[in-house]
């Protein structure tokens, strides 16, 4: 990936969350850096319900969600990409659990970019659930970025 090239992809998860916009920082970084692209992603799920063999969401609730998460990571990216040079960014929101989405988005990505930990889970661990499998699964680099103060 170099700036002469002015190819490559990175991908990067993004919630909301403190250390997701860090990431998204640091991924536009790298991409100024080396000519790269950068796909924000932001994957969602409803939740289940417990004992239901087949959860019932009515679209509304659906299309409800899917503009939520897509204010949600046009926000993180106006956040970001605040003062910066120009960086080719595409939006992806995918209906999904964020680990699985996210793996298959980098599939042909030369990086992933992701945050120590999002919205969900302990708040005293390393890592979050979601990164901790991207860093297990993912095919290509993953870099795992720091909200800071931490």
């Amino acid at each position: 990936m170099s700036r002469e090239e002015g190819h490559g992809r990175i991908v990067v998860g993004v919630d909301g969350s403190p250390s997701s916009i860090r990431a998204l920082e640091w991924a536009l970084d790298q991409a100024e850096l080396t000519g790269a692209s950068v796909q924000a992603v932001y994957a969602w799920e409803l939740p289940s319900t417990w004992g239901a063999k087949v959860p019932v969401y009515p679209g509304s609730e659906i299309a409800e969600e899917t503009e939520v998460a897509e204010a949600k990571l046009a926000q993180a990216i106006g956040e970001a990409t605040t003062g910066r040079k120009q960086v080719e960014v595409s939006q992806r929101v995918a209906r999904g659990h964020p680990a699985e989405v996210l793996i298959e988005a980098a599939k042909a990505a030369d990086l992933m970019v992701m945050g120590n930990r999002g919205h969900g889970g302990f708040t005293g661990a390393l890592l979050g659930s979601v990164t901790q499998h991207c860093v297990h699964h993912a095919v290509c680099p993953v870099v795992v970025v720091r909200a800071a103060g931490e």
